[in-house]
């Protein structure tokens, strides 16, 4: 039985998508902080950040942010660069998967306690 629900070209095609729809939101920003959840979050973050080195010149810095998805009050969210690093800059949150929403919302509230030029939220849809 084939589990499989995007091919590759499909998924090449959605970061692609992405990663323009991010660079949109972006176009007058010299740089971009793309921040993933440790999983498949990072992972897409990754992605992300690679394509958007290859269409604007924005400095593209990919951070990790971690937290214990099961319990995110008690653990907090630790980010993989200082808040100096994301301060008064556009920020992009980005996970794999939409279930309840607990994680992103964990991981909006942190940034929120910091200055921003922007916050936006990146997950695709299957």
């Amino acid at each position: 039985m084939d589990n499989q629900i995007l091919s590759h070209q499909q998924i090449q095609h959605k970061v692609k998508r992405i990663a323009y729809q991010i660079y949109e939101a972006n176009v007058d920003e010299e740089s971009i902080i793309i921040a993933g959840i440790d999983g498949g979050g990072l992972k897409l973050a990754q992605k992300l950040g690679n394509v958007l080195k290859k269409i604007t010149s924005a400095d593209i810095l990919v951070c990790k942010i971690s937290m214990d998805k099961k319990n995110p009050l008690k653990s907090g969210v630790e980010t993989s660069i200082p808040e100096d690093e994301y301060k008064n800059k556009s920020v992009v949150l980005v996970d794999d998967v939409l279930n309840s929403g607990t994680t992103l919302i964990y991981g909006v509230h942190h940034f929120l306690k910091t200055p921003l030029r922007q916050l936006k939220t990146a997950v695709p849809k299957s």
